[in-house]
């Protein structure tokens, strides 16, 4: 069985950040391929965005010789919501195992995301520890809600994870960037011109 690891987001902009969780994440699940799935709109981000084929480019430009394919699967089916995304892929994609992966951050309001409770029966979810907001995280209501489900990192093996819901934190070193830093940086560069 094929397995896919998918990293969804705004990617405003991608990163050394999404990279790295994508290329430990193929290490680590022993994954085939990693998707990042850029969505057009994300419903929780209130800000502006740069145009989503700036964003395309972007992800494109800094994920060339990586283990990584940009998917524009939301935009394709008009998805606002991941559960969408995932009812699509799950219906047309066969014989393939696939992980939801996330930083820390995502996973503090994970119980806003549309129906984030089917997310976690019909997807083995990954999360990365992210400076700032792994004790938020491990506080969260989603964290709470799906303790008993977890799987313990230190002893990951790619067969945990064939029983939903199924979700791992992984305890990797924590790379100190985002893309609002890096937004907010550019903003700065530019009203000093």
């Amino acid at each position: 069985m094929k397995r896919i690891g998918l990293l969804g987001g705004s990617f405003d902009p991608p990163h050394k950040g999404h990279i790295y969780i994508s290329i430990e994440a193929k290490k680590l699940l022993q994954i085939n391929e990693i998707w990042w799935l850029v969505t057009p709109q994300n419903p929780l981000k209130i800000s502006e965005p740069a145009t989503y084929q700036e964003r395309i480019k972007n992800c494109k430009e800094i994920s060339k010789d990586k283990p990584i394919l940009i998917k524009e699967i939301e935009k394709k089916i008009n998805s606002k919501y991941t559960y969408q995304t995932l009812d699509y892929l799950l219906n047309h994609y066969t014989n393939i195992k696939f992980f939801w992966i996330m930083g820390a951050d995502n996973l503090i309001n994970f119980h806003k995301w549309q129906k984030w409770r089917q997310i976690f029966q019909e997807i083995s979810i990954v999360v990365f520890k992210r400076h700032g907001y792994n004790n938020q995280a491990l506080k969260s209501i989603a964290c709470k809600t799906f303790s008993n489900y977890r799987i313990n990192s230190h002893q990951l093996n790619k067969n945990h994870f064939n029983k939903l819901p199924s979700w791992a934190w992984i305890d990797n070193r924590e790379i100190r960037i985002s893309s609002t830093e890096i937004r907010q940086q550019r903003l700065l560069l530019r009203g000093k011109n």
